[in-house]
């Protein structure tokens, strides 16, 4: 049997560069079948503004028939360049100049390239929208990012709120799903019904708060306030202090509150009932408890991993846009979920312990028993101690950003 006999075809850095002037004169000639030409036998072609991915000839000409129309030229702005014998890879950032209408348009590139039939051609060629252009098409927000005085002065809008007497007027001092956990009601206040009609009872008092002691927390459109905090009820001026967490996201332009948790003082509490015992964990105990989580996953019985969960748990799972702020309906959510067999592990987490409450939060993967598939994510878990056990009083699961980005790009 005759041994097949391959050349091998070096190239520098500098002629692999010189390759993308060849394609980018192809597009100058704003002839398809000429750009179409550059491309290798199975060359393929992820281009930046078509869902289908160009696997033919036939494929790439009909995409560059519809972009030639803008007369584009290109100029590489940066890329990194790899070489090999019989092939050379390219990628970075490209801007294209539109000769229709000298707008200007950035995009990511890779370029892989093929030593076929004695030329060097591209076997792949993947452009892509700029992330930021991405997700400010989609709509997401600015990153905007306060300082504490800022921070601060959120606050002394929700208190000038409290001023006005006007239920209406301090509950829109909250998010579109803002939470209330309120000092003197034992109902979540998870709407803005819920929260005006708290506050149509509360205001009759006359309050006015000032933060007595208070530590911030700052993050690219979030911030958290959490400290003491008293009032002066103007209707017979009495005092109360209190423990208060606000959570502030960034909604429609305006800074709003996400979550607003506010407690009688412990002191207050013990006078008049019986303080529950303080409860320590150590962080190898609070990782236990996510394997009690992942065990309760393995019985594939949705209650049983609702019943990891506190009375008041909240769930914000990964593939549901509900907030899962009660047994039935995280037994709902698990109930669809536990169809993929899943079972987790934590890859990288930070744990914090309290008394009485401990948070760990971090990157776990799921190996999906239903096809082995395999799914990244990141957590957050806050547990409480409950009726004499450690449950979830919150969890936060959400698809890592590169997927996110990934999957968002695929709607193009």
């Amino acid at each position: 049997m005759s041994q097949r006999t391959v050349t091998y075809t070096e190239i520098t850095e500098e002629e692999v560069r010189d390759l993308f002037t060849l394609w980018n004169k192809a597009l100058a000639t704003l002839d398809s079948a000429t750009v179409a030409a550059r491309y290798s036998k199975r060359g393929v072609l992820l281009p930046t503004v078509s869902d289908t991915p160009r696997n033919s000839k036939a494929l790439i000409t009909d995409y560059f028939d519809n972009f030639l129309r803008k007369k584009p030229q290109g100029v590489i702005l940066s890329g990194d360049i790899i070489v090999g014998y019989n092939w050379a890879q390219d990628c970075g950032i490209y801007e294209f100049t539109m000769g229709s209408d000298g707008s200007k348009v950035k995009a990511r590139y890779t370029f892989n390239y093929v030593f076929e039939d004695g030329e060097w051609k591209i076997s792949h060629h993947h452009s892509s929208v700029m992330p930021e252009a991405l997700l400010a098409k989609a709509g997401a927000p600015t990153h905007q990012l306060l300082t504490e005085s800022q921070v601060r002065d959120l606050f002394t809008l929700w208190n000038n709120a409290l001023d006005t007497l006007d239920s209406a007027t301090v509950a829109a001092r909250y998010s579109k799903r803002g939470v209330l956990l309120p000092t003197v009601s034992d109902t979540p206040r998870n709407s803005k019904a819920l929260i005006t009609d708290y506050f149509d009872h509360f205001l009759r008092k006359k309050p006015q708060g000032v933060i007595l002691s208070g530590d911030i927390i700052v993050g690219y459109n979030w911030a958290q306030d959490a400290g003491i905090y008293e009032f002066t009820m103007g209707s017979d001026g009495s005092k109360v202090k209190a423990r208060y967490t606000f959570n502030y996201i960034l909604e429609d332009g305006e800074w709003k509150i996400s979550h607003h948790h506010s407690s009688v003082m412990p002191e207050t509490l013990l006078a008049n009932a019986v303080a529950p015992a303080k409860q320590h964990i150590t962080t190898l105990q609070v990782r236990d408890l996510f394997e009690l989580w992942n065990k309760a996953l393995a019985t594939l019985d949705s209650a049983t991993v609702a019943a990891r969960y506190s009375k008041l748990g909240v769930l914000l799972p990964t593939v549901s846009d509900t907030p899962r702020n009660s047994k039935a309906l995280i037994t709902d959510y698990f109930g669809n979920f536990l169809r993929k067999k899943p079972q987790g592990v934590i890859l990288s987490g930070d744990i914090i312990v309290g008394c009485n409450w401990a948070q760990d939060a971090g990157i776990y993967e799921f190996t999906m028993g239903s096809d082995g598939s395999k799914v990244k994510a990141r957590y957050s878990f806050v547990y409480v101690f409950e009726d004499g056990e450690w449950k979830i009083s919150h969890h936060h699961s959400s698809v890592m950003p590169e997927a996110l980005l990934a999957k968002a790009a695929s709607f193009k």
